[in-house]
């Protein structure tokens, strides 16, 4: 393990931040601390880079403590949703700032300036001045900065929160390459469920100070720890329930089967599923159907979104490959059991 937090907690005036958070990073890998404002990710990634003291655990680095290191000898680089640049200079002269803290001969720096500027697509940039450069731009100076003085850890804190959602979207995926490319390892800081899942290998969830979940993209998805969890992660169709005999779990629009990780509670446990949006389909003749009111339905382009009141209060949405009819019709559904998801009971919710 190239990066490991063993219990790091932190407090501001006896309001705890960090409560004991504990992860591994592998070399190469790209980790995500994922969580809403206040979560404490910020503060996390400032205590690994030295900006901040843990109150307690501590910080290794390939198996050694680094708690005692000040930030300039941790060998990181570090680059903020603001980018930091010095308008003073050039792009060449930003980029090679960490070079020249470095001592490095001006021949050898211009050409690892000049190949960071073709990896992160702006060769032929080194005169330009930051200030003539759009946002998107900014970011990739910013990015060659940080990458340029070969860091053995990259941290970067939400680099892509202030641009617009179409330059966000297209930049993920340059920021993906760029990274997988240099193999180096990352910590990236995000609220943004989407970016951290296109961009991670790993992603660790943080809710109230917390490490509510630890895993791949996928696994978080296919199988959240905690209705927390599921929420933040835009599952909101989430019953109570009763485990039966059968093995499905009574829920308040009918018995549902369901896939559940380990073994199932005996009949009469308490149980909580998250119904995907995409796990509803038309029924066939033989099926037995759940029904609802639709109350609203919006286009979003590759799917229609259709929200359903049940008889019994509850209200769900699902995304129909079909448009589902007029707000006020009776629409009948099917649901399949691999879109509904037993979480673990008692629930593992971080309080």
């Amino acid at each position: 393990m190239f990066l490991q937090l063993d219990a790091i907690s932190k407090a501001y005036d006896d309001t705890p931040v960090l409560r004991g958070v504990s992860l591994g990073v592998p070399s190469g890998q790209v980790a995500a601390l994922l969580g809403p404002s206040g979560c404490g990710k910020t503060t996390l990634l400032r205590v690994v880079a030295g900006l901040e003291q843990a109150d307690a655990g501590t910080v290794r680095v390939q198996g050694e403590p680094i708690d005692a290191l000040p930030p300039h000898q941790r060998g990181f680089g570090l680059m903020f949703q603001d980018y930091a640049l010095f308008p003073h200079l050039s792009v060449a002269g930003n980029v090679a700032f960490g070079l020249r803290m470095q001592g490095l001969a001006r021949p050898a720096a211009l050409a690892r300036v000049a190949e960071l500027l073709e990896l992160v697509g702006l060769r032929g940039y080194e005169r330009r001045r930051v200030y003539d450069l759009s946002g998107g731009e900014r970011q990739r100076v910013a990015l060659a900065r940080t990458l340029a003085p070969r860091p053995r850890l990259v941290m970067l804190d939400e680099p892509l929160a202030a641009l617009d959602r179409a330059l966000r979207e297209r930049l993920q995926d340059e920021l993906r390459s760029i990274l997988r490319a240099v193999g180096v390892t990352a910590l990236y800081v995000t609220h943004d469920q989407a970016e951290a899942f296109a961009l991670a290998d790993v992603v660790a969830l943080l809710n109230s100070g917390r490490l509510e979940q630890l895993g791949s993209p996928e696994a978080l998805y296919r199988f959240p720890a905690s209705a927390w969890a599921a929420r933040f992660l835009g599952l909101s169709n989430i019953l109570e329930g009763v485990w039966r005999a059968d093995g499905r779990v009574e829920t308040a629009i009918g018995a549902l089967a369901c896939r559940a990780e380990g073994v199932r509670p005996a009949a009469g446990a308490p149980a909580t599923v998250v119904i995907y949006p995409d796990a509803a389909r038309p029924p066939r003749p033989d099926e037995a159907a759940l029904t609802g009111v639709l109350l609203e339905t919006q286009f979003r382009g590759r799917h229609h979104r259709a929200q359903l009141r049940f008889p019994a209060g509850a209200e769900l949405s699902f995304e129909l490959a079909e448009p589902p009819g007029p707000v006020g019709a009776t629409l009948s559904l099917a649901l399949d059991a691999g879109g509904v998801l037993a979480l673990p009971y008692p629930p593992t919710t971080a309080t």
